[in-house]
């Protein structure tokens, strides 16, 4: 079952946190580096049997509706840890980020860990193959070369990946996917510096 490009409506629909003043909200993508909401504290944090693929298709953000970009997005992968950055949040927030994250994620609920033994449940958005907007698995030099053509109304494309690298730098973070492609990306002509 295939489910809309626009999520907006359906995450609006969730309840699981209702009843809730506060819930963390783990950021793997852009939420890292582009905090536009508030929150009460922030963490470095990770989810497991999660990795961070560029496959979700950008139609708002850093691409078109006739030429997407190419967006970070989680998928399962038992045994993988995704590194990023947790937010403690009131539920009053989600009106601003599922707007946001409107383009083919949902809200899920998951486990984040933080430093230690310490965990709870939390929220994260997720596109996954069953939104009209999953673009999907490719080489990574592909998905670099779509990047570099790619840009929307936020933005080149190329100034998400490059913008994601080096938040996941200062977290001492290495993403093996991202930095390919961004090696890719900075070795083609007329690339980002």
């Amino acid at each position: 079952m295939t489910f809309p490009a626009d999520t907006l409506d359906l995450n609006r629909a969730m309840n699981h946190f209702a009843g809730h003043d506060r819930l963390w909200l783990f950021g793997y993508g852009s939420l890292i580096y582009k905090v536009d909401f508030p929150f009460l504290e922030r963490r470095p944090a990770r989810v497991r049997n999660w990795g961070r693929r560029f496959w979700q298709g950008s139609h708002d953000h850093r691409g078109t509706p006739e030429h997407p970009g190419r967006v970070a997005t989680l998928v399962h992968s038992p045994g993988a840890v995704c590194e990023g950055m947790a937010y403690l949040i009131t539920p009053g927030e989600f009106k601003h980020l599922d707007y946001r994250e409107k383009n083919g994620y949902l809200r899920w609920v998951t486990d984040i860990h933080f430093t230690g033994d310490e965990s709870c449940p939390g929220v994260v958005y997720v596109a996954d193959e069953h939104n009209a907007a999953f673009l999907g698995p490719a080489p990574e030099r592909e998905i670099a070369e779509h990047i570099a053509r790619s840009a929307g109304p936020s933005g080149s494309n190329a100034e998400y990946l490059l913008q994601l690298a080096e938040a996941l730098r200062a977290l001492g973070e290495h993403d093996e996917h991202v930095f390919a492609i961004e090696r890719y990306l900075r070795s083609l002509p007329d690339s980002a510096p």
